[in-house]
């Protein structure tokens, strides 16, 4: 059986960043095990070609973060060599009320300009795995189960094949949302009831949501003025912006407002059907022809949304226990994804935060038994 110092659950951002802290502070043994097939978790950029041939990358989940009030997620953006750009806000904004009417114009956006990442976030997450130990990450690896046995964790792992494995650690680092890690791993012994509790009642981030992005010849909206901006209380789309790239390739998404338990008895093509439909409403007969369509429902994804998810809330919650506070899991499992941010739950920025807070206090852990 392998064992190692650190067994990090999740190759979203935290999970990511908590090895790049890691390796940043000279550790190397330490194993990222990932369920899927690809890093990023919800983070998730696609690709395409626009018709300059240039190949530009669109978010198809977390887009924006906000440079003076993120702070530690900016350093890391600079110190990755990663450029960045403002959302694109000039021009006025669309209030739909009527499928009937045509959609009010009024004044745009005023305040802090979000930014976005050159590249999509996917470049966040090659930047971060390119300084990574190739060999200590493990994708197509699902966790089972959990065993804390004389001191040390028990890790049994299935991948893709079939097989299953078990590798050993003194030091867990749950990079997974918390219901997810409750909903999808066995705890033996149980984690306690009120700890338990906590992590089953956090929302996961991103969960109820489905994006869906149309790449455009040109961004024909900002030559009337428009700043893609829509708010609809009509639908499918509940909010659009303008997704362009810096380099050009025209771009508009927007979050689906139709609940999931209705999305998912709609084809993808049927539900981008109307969502194309809303944009020609929106902004003219221009939107009918998209180069590119794609949608991303993550309420879909297994490895994102449990069942409780489903009607869950757009709003970030308050961050859970990181780690229990009575019994045999006391420090030995510490919990990094981004609910369990303290200041950015929910958010990139708050992924970051959860990750550096989760490997200072199981550092000061293994330091105190040594």
């Amino acid at each position: 059986m392998s064992a190692y110092q650190y067994i990090i659950i999740g190759g979203g951002i935290s999970g990511l960043y908590a090895a790049y802290l890691l390796e940043q502070r000279g550790i190397t043994d330490y194993l990222l095990l990932e369920a899927k097939s690809s890093l990023g978790g919800r983070l998730n950029s696609a690709f395409a070609t626009d018709s300059s041939g240039i190949n530009a990358a669109f978010d198809l989940g977390a887009t924006w973060f906000w440079e003076d009030q993120q702070p530690e997620l900016s350093q890391l953006i600079k110190d990755l060599n990663l450029s960045s750009f403002e959302q694109y806000t000039q021009g006025e904004m669309l209030i739909e009320r009527s499928s009937t009417q045509p959609a009010l114009r009024t004044r745009g956006f005023n305040g802090e300009s979000s930014k976005r990442i050159n590249g999509g976030m996917k470049a966040l997450v090659d930047q971060l795995y390119a300084r990574l130990t190739a060999d200590r990450i493990l994708l197509s690896h699902q966790v089972l189960q959990l065993s804390y046995e004389d001191h040390f964790i028990q890790v049994q792992v299935k991948s893709q094949d079939g097989q299953v494995k078990n590798f050993q650690t003194s030091q867990v680092l749950m990079a997974i949302p918390p219901r997810l890690a409750i909903s999808s791993i066995q705890f033996t012994p149980a984690l306690p009831e009120h700890f338990k509790a906590q992590w089953q009642n956090t929302a996961t981030w991103m969960a109820p949501h489905a994006k869906y992005i149309a790449v455009y010849q040109t961004a024909f909206w900002r030559d009337v003025h428009l700043s893609g901006n829509a708010h609809s209380s009509v639908g499918p789309l509940v909010e659009t912006h303008d997704a362009s790239t810096i380099q050009g390739a025209a771009a508009l998404f927007g979050f689906i407002g139709v609940a999931s338990a209705i999305r998912k008895d709609l084809s993808e093509a049927e539900l981008m059907r109307h969502c194309r439909h809303q944009l020609i409403r929106l902004f003219g007969q221009q939107a009918a022809t998209p180069l590119h369509e794609y949608l991303k429902d993550w309420a879909q994804d297994a490895f994102v949304a449990t069942r409780d998810d489903l009607n869950a809330t757009a709003s970030h919650g308050h961050a859970p226990a990181s780690t229990a506070d009575t019994g045999l899991w006391k420090n030995h499992l510490v919990g990094i994804a981004s609910e369990f941010s303290p200041h950015y739950s929910g958010f990139i920025a708050g992924a970051i935060e959860a990750a550096r807070l989760g490997i200072d206090h199981a550092s000061q852990k293994i330091q105190s038994i040594q």
